[in-house]
């Protein structure tokens, strides 16, 4: 079986695309494919396997810009004195066989974030260390000749990477986030129970907001789009980590709905948010996908979603309603008031939930490991 070297810098972190790289390295061992880890820190793998092998480098400095460079040239060095037929990348390198583009291409996210902040910003892009690098190893990466599959999450990636990039796009695989549907089975049959004991207000329709980086997410135009329709009947809840959290409840205030947005902060169990919602409000500026699409949808939960979210493109007429432009807060503001027809009920719950029964986390990534090793 084909040996695999996986490149992802700072595995000691908890994010999804830490996990993710995990989740790989043990499917690769599962079939049978020895598997190097290149990264960087002090990692402990999360599983045990004859077949792993971590090799991690020194963080070198304080700065991303040279943590950047540095684990580039590391790797480089590496495959030089121990090639292998299968170099997967999940981080920003100048050569792999194989890549996963989980957060999609960094030009597109640059140039998505210059048109929401100004002219100044674009300026600043052009002249940061970090986003030069990031730009300069995407390129390489993405327009390398011995590249031979690049995995994305979604049209949306795919078709921005051939935008802004040259490669042929038979190159190019679209593979949808997964999400750990038969595992969510038991806490989605008690859904109505917690509802009930989470609930207090059982007559206002429950919005959901998750996500970090509350402005990249979009709360920030949900909060305008509610305030047109603050005569409703309805409950946001806010769930995630912002280091500017005040600004977002003053805005709150300042619109006359802070008594209808609760802010909840991070939180490590999601159940009971998923829960108790009727609705996930998810208006992001920019996402490749956003894993919380699934997971609402897998936990029955009608989803209201920005077209520049990649996970827009599963959802459909019966579970979901895509936003075609958040910068026309009438138009949001009426689709949040459609979607105050679409109250979770058990026979709803349960059509929504089977939606997306075929992006099952195992299914999903069992194609891109098997793509990758040519079963």
């Amino acid at each position: 079986m084909k040996s695999v070297t996986l490149l992802k810098a700072e595995l000691f972190k908890q994010g999804g695309l830490e996990k993710y790289t995990w989740a790989l390295a043990r499917d690769f061992c599962a079939l049978g494919s020895p598997v190097t880890v290149l990264t960087t820190g002090n990692v402990q793998s999360p599983f045990s396997d004859p077949l792993l092998n971590i090799v991690s480098f020194p963080i070198a400095h304080p700065l991303s810009f040279f943590n950047v460079v540095h684990f580039e040239k590391a790797c480089i060095r590496y495959l030089e004195r121990n090639p292998t037929p299968v170099v997967f990348g999940l981080d920003r390198n100048s050569f792999q066989t194989h890549i996963r583009a989980g957060n999609g291409a960094h030009i597109a996210y640059l140039k998505r974030r210059a048109r929401e902040e100004g002219y100044i910003k674009q300026l600043s892009f052009a002249v940061n260390p970090l986003h030069r690098a990031i730009l300069s190893l995407e390129k390489k990466g993405f327009e390398h000749p011995e590249l031979k599959i690049l995995f994305t999450n979604s049209e949306m990636v795919k078709n921005e990477i051939l935008q802004f990039y040259s490669l042929d796009p038979r190159k190019i695989e679209v593979v949808h986030n997964g999400v750990d549907w038969h595992a969510m089975q038991k806490i989605f049959d008690r859904w109505e129970t917690i509802k009930e004991q989470t609930v207090q207000d059982r007559k206002a329709f429950q919005f959901l907001f998750v996500g970090h980086n509350f402005f990249r997410k979009g709360l920030e135009k949900l909060l305008f789009a509610l305030a047109q329709i603050k005569e409703e009947h309805f409950q946001l809840n806010v769930v995630g980590h912002e280091r500017n959290a005040d600004y977002f409840k003053n805005l709150a205030q300042k619109l006359n709905i802070s008594q209808k947005v609760f802010f909840f902060g991070p939180q490590k169990e999601m159940a009971p948010f998923y829960s108790s919602a009727d609705c996930l409000a998810i208006p992001s500026l920019y996402d490749p996908f956003a894993n919380v699409t699934v997971e609402a949808l897998a936990m029955g939960l009608f989803v209201l979603s920005s077209k520049t979210n990649g996970g827009h493109e599963v959802l459909n007429e019966k579970n979901g309603v895509v936003i075609e432009s958040l910068d026309d807060v009438k138009r949001f503001a009426e689709e949040l008031k459609n979607t105050l027809n679409f109250r979770k009920t058990g026979v709803s719950a349960h059509s929504i939930r089977q939606s997306v029964r075929h992006l099952d986390f195992s299914s999903q990534l069992r194609r891109i490991t098997a793509l990758t090793i040519g079963l």
